[in-house]
């Protein structure tokens, strides 16, 4: 299992365990933590999953990649930042074990 930490907008914690090779839109979905919607259903075609990764973390999460799909769905979310990245696209796994993950106030 995955630990991962999503914190809202408010500072609320809301700590989560997922499977490894689940992705990171999923552990949210799956444990009701607000504010990560989904809405395409993981297909990197919508952006409703947007977190910012904590700083401490990115190196291991990753980048975006200039010109991917996801890249391109993010240009056009409100309150990006250079550690934004789409919940669907960060595939868990042991070497991600305690994320954290920040929810912005809104997805649209």
């Amino acid at each position: 299992m995955v630990k991962v930490t999503f914190v809202a907008h408010d500072g609320r914690r809301f700590p989560v365990e997922i499977a490894s090779g689940m992705t990171a839109r999923e552990a949210a979905l799956f444990n009701d933590v607000p504010g990560i919607d989904g809405d395409c259903g993981g297909q990197c075609a919508c952006a409703t999953c947007h977190v910012h990764v904590d700083p401490t973390w990115i190196d291991r999460v990753g980048c975006l990649s200039d010109g991917s799909m996801e890249a391109d769905l993010l240009q056009f979310a409100e309150g990006t930042t250079e550690e934004s990245r789409l919940a669907c696209q960060i595939t868990l796994d042991d070497r991600l074990d305690g994320l954290l993950l920040h929810v912005p106030e809104q997805q649209y």
